[in-house]
């Protein structure tokens, strides 16, 4: 009997890290993805997802260290050992150059809402799948 429950148990699968978004930025990040359906309509899903599956707070509520427009985090490549420090900013104030990742990218959406210590898979643009751990937000 216990050889038939062991056969039967479902496959664990790998759950997304819970992500906890700040309210005041919640009206602003649905109308990016509204406007994105046109020009990129699987990262707006993905957004959408992102958002549907949040825990809205107020922004006396959000914690410090969870990933939040205007944040910098600081996270880790798995795969290659190397550390990034980025921004988190909406698409106007994105700059490359500066470090400034727009929410309207794959990482951005990706980053957005984890907290110190979230492991998360993401999709580059180039479809490689990597695996990255937020090490700090500030």
């Amino acid at each position: 009997m216990l050889t038939e429950m062991t056969k039967s148990a479902p496959k664990r699968r790998t759950r997304a890290p819970k992500i906890v978004i700040n309210a005041d930025d919640l009206v602003h990040l649905e109308a990016l993805a509204e406007g994105a359906m046109q020009r990129n309509p699987a990262l707006a899903d993905r957004l959408l997802e992102e958002i549907g599956r949040a825990r809205i707070v107020t922004p006396a509520k959000m914690p410090a260290n969870v990933v939040s427009i205007d944040n910098t985090v600081t996270y880790r490549d798995e795969s290659t050992g190397l550390e990034k420090t980025v921004t988190l900013v909406f698409p106007e104030e994105a700059d490359i150059t500066s470090q400034r990742v727009s929410i309207l990218t794959p990482i951005g959406v990706a980053l957005l809402g984890l907290a110190e210590g979230a492991v998360f898979h993401w999709d580059t643009r180039t479809n490689q799948r990597r695996m990255l751990t937020v090490i700090r937000v500030e």
